[in-house]
């Protein structure tokens, strides 16, 4: 259902001309007159009576200022419909929108007010009411009273209440500052922390701390500091000023970015004297800036005191727990049964001496001894090395083939010393078909001689390589290259044969073919068809 004030205000004004009564048409003329003719009355319809009535009470009011008891307020669509009364009327009355975001406080059923503002009638219900510009309180000053209503409302809530208060960090890392760039306020926290040597960064966030939409940006600047990382403590506050000037810390949307803060908050506001809505709903007050950065540092101060007093204190029950045990001690060395019991601690510590450089001069000794035996195996298995082998082999064969040759040469040189003989015989005996004869039977013999040379020399080549074909298959590391392994125990002395060799606990070095592995056996299983 619509409210009665929802409806428009304003219709246009009636023309003076219908105002007037209208003209009396005359008889007609074939028509005689029989009596004296009376004028007519005026006759008015509702919204012609009703804007005309209007109309002359605009005209004849204008501004007026009406003092009475708010009753029957209402809002709707940000306009406020309330009723002004006293003890013999009432007057309905209306505040607009644009008026009513101007107004410091909260209308209330029983208000006492002082309204301005001009008369006029609602034509379609014919009510005349008052359309208000302003509203001051009768008495109390609008932004006292707008100030006692928010506090009424925010300690109902329990934002006042002292079992929210937070309490300031002993050693804050950083010191968040709400303030203004220009004004005097942040120049005394800076002072201060910087007379103090606070050990801590300083994250100021700029803001308007008065004028129309201050709190707004006030706000909106607490929420911007407490969202950097690190910030434990907060100082919201600005230098001294007038009620007008002080009034965006006594908005409701600054006292509750200062509730909804996740840091304690400390509120200075103005000086001693001043209070605010902030004050109240802040974690701890201080009077001024300057006090607020004093409580701030006084809390790392009194922690540093705490500390040196808990030093001073630890020290005295030291050096006293020290010296009981020093009388205690020099009564016990004063019994029968510890009087030689300096003489027993120094003997069993050259005891002592001496074992540990038995045991070092054993252990080295006898890393010593396997260092020796594992570069000796080292070098006996580089030696069973095929390639070592081959190459060996190799080196021989080219010597027994170099003297082979020399062997050839040699034989061949004397045989033709020889033959070159008998032909010198046989020319000075003139045999020359015998010497020829020969001679074809060296040619075949030195022919016979090169060939079974060379049938034994491959021979030695088929049987070289045959021997070293057996030695590279009979090669350890050609058995590890095909995926075969060599275990050996820990010290490397023996090669483990058989899982009986081991037990669970035990660590063993595996050869590879390009490496070892140190393992540690952790479970043994035997093979059941394994036959011993």
């Amino acid at each position: 259902m619509n409210s009665l004030f929802d409806l428009p205000f304003e219709d246009e004004p009636i023309p003076r001309q219908d105002l007037q009564p209208p003209e009396t048409p005359a008889p007609p003329a074939e028509r005689p007159v029989e009596r004296s003719a009376r004028p007519q009355p005026r006759t008015f319809s509702v919204s012609e009576l009703t804007t005309a009535v209007r109309q002359s009470l605009e005209q004849q009011f204008g501004r007026v200022w009406v003092e009475g008891e708010i009753a029957d307020c209402t809002t709707s669509g940000g306009n406020i419909y309330f009723t002004l009364k006293d003890a013999g009327a009432q007057l309905s009355a209306v505040l607009w929108r644009t008026d009513a975001a101007r107004l410091r406080f909260k209308l209330t059923t029983g208000l006492h007010v002082l309204v301005k503002g001009r008369l006029s009638v609602y034509v379609p219900r014919g009510r005349y009411q008052l359309m208000a510009d302003s509203i001051e309180p009768k008495g109390a000053g609008a932004l006292q009273l707008a100030f006692e209503q928010l506090k009424r409302c925010l300690q109902a809530e329990g934002l006042f209440a002292p079992a929210r208060k937070r309490p300031l960090p002993m050693l804050p890392r950083r010191i968040g500052v709400v303030t203004s760039m220009d004004g005097a306020a942040l120049r005394d926290v800076l002072r201060v922390l910087r007379t103090r040597r606070a050990p801590a960064d300083i994250v100021i966030s700029p803001t308007r701390v008065q004028g129309d939409g201050a709190g707004a940006e006030i706000a909106r600047a607490i929420a911007r500091v407490a969202r950097v990382a690190g910030v434990d403590v907060l100082i919201v506050g600005r230098g001294g000023g007038s009620l007008e000037d002080l009034w965006a810390f006594n908005e409701e949307v600054v006292a509750r970015a200062i509730a909804a803060c996740p840091v304690p908050v400390i509120a200075a506001v103005g000086h001693e004297v001043d209070t605010t809505i902030a004050d109240f709903v802040a974690d701890v007050r201080a009077a001024t800036p300057s006090q607020a950065a004093e409580i701030v540092m006084r809390q790392a101060s009194d922690f540093r005191d705490r500390l040196a007093g808990a030093r001073r204190q630890m020290a005295l029950l030291l050096h006293s727990r020290l010296d009981r045990q020093r009388t205690r001690l020099l009564r016990i060395e004063q019994r029968p049964g510890f009087a030689h019991y300096r003489d027993d601690v120094r003997h069993r510590e050259r005891l002592r001496a001496e074992l540990d450089e038995r045991l070092t001069g054993a252990w080295r000794q006898q890393a010593g001894g396997r260092g020796r035996r594992l570069e000796d195996l080292g070098r006996r298995l580089d030696e069973q090395h095929p390639q070592r082998q081959l190459v060996t082999r190799m080196r021989r064969l080219a010597q027994l083939d170099d003297r082979l040759r020399v062997s050839v040469q040699g034989r061949r040189s004397a045989a033709h010393a020889a033959l070159q003989a008998r032909r010198d015989r046989l020319a000075r005996t003139g045999l020359d078909t015998r010497v020829a004869q020969l001679g074809r039977r060296v040619d075949q013999q030195v022919a016979r001689a090169q060939s079974a040379l060379t049938v034994a020399r491959h021979a030695r080549d088929r049987q070289l390589s045959s021997l070293s074909a057996q030695l590279d298959a009979l090669s350890p590391l050609r058995t590890l290259a095909r995926g075969y392994a060599i275990c050996w125990d820990v010290p490397g002395e023996e090669v483990v044969r058989s899982v009986t060799d081991v037990a669970p606990g035990d660590r063993v070095h595996v050869q590879l073919p390009d490496g070892v592995l140190r393992c540690d056996v952790d479970a043994v299983t035997p093979d059941p068809t394994t036959r011993p």
